[in-house]
């Protein structure tokens, strides 16, 4: 079974969700759309960071597989209220309305996967570096989530 791409014969997403997020490359790939949720992995460089956003219809449930970083939450696009440093095995859930980041703090790559319910991108989205996504969400996006992230 390949660790991006269900089994024709599967009725849902099953694989090794460890071995699929740390093996991804891309910055952000998604694996599993269902009518609920949506699962997604993510790469970041040393340095990167997902960017300060808020997803006002959906909570996210987020889990390092490997890496070092920083996960920054904030009641509004002016504020980061929080700082939580993660790593391996750590995991957070992101209520809708809360405004967020991940930066790589590490000297790798951070892995992480994320859970969205509902599903927050279309279905198979690749985006092999940040400014794909980017670019993707400007022209295709029904909504504007992204903010500059305030000084900490």
């Amino acid at each position: 079974m390949s660790a991006t791409t269900p089994t024709p014969r599967s009725l849902g997403w099953v694989d090794d969700i460890e071995t699929a997020t740390v093996d991804n490359t891309n910055f952000r790939a998604v694996l599993f759309t269902g009518t609920h949720l949506q699962l997604t992995v993510m790469s970041l460089a040393a340095g990167e960071n997902i960017g300060w956003e808020m997803h006002d219809h959906l909570d996210q449930f987020l889990r390092v597989e490997r890496g070092r970083g920083t996960l920054k939450l904030g009641r509004s696009a002016d504020e980061v209220a929080e700082e939580h440093e993660v790593s391996d095995d750590w995991a957070a859930i992101i209520p809708a309305g809360t405004w967020h980041d991940v930066v790589n703090d590490g000297d790798g790559e951070l892995k992480l996967y994320s859970v969205y319910a509902p599903p927050d991108h279309p279905d198979g989205t690749v985006h092999a570096t940040k400014a794909d996504a980017e670019t993707d969400e400007a022209e295709d996006s029904p909504h504007d989530h992204h903010a500059e992230e305030p000084d900490t």
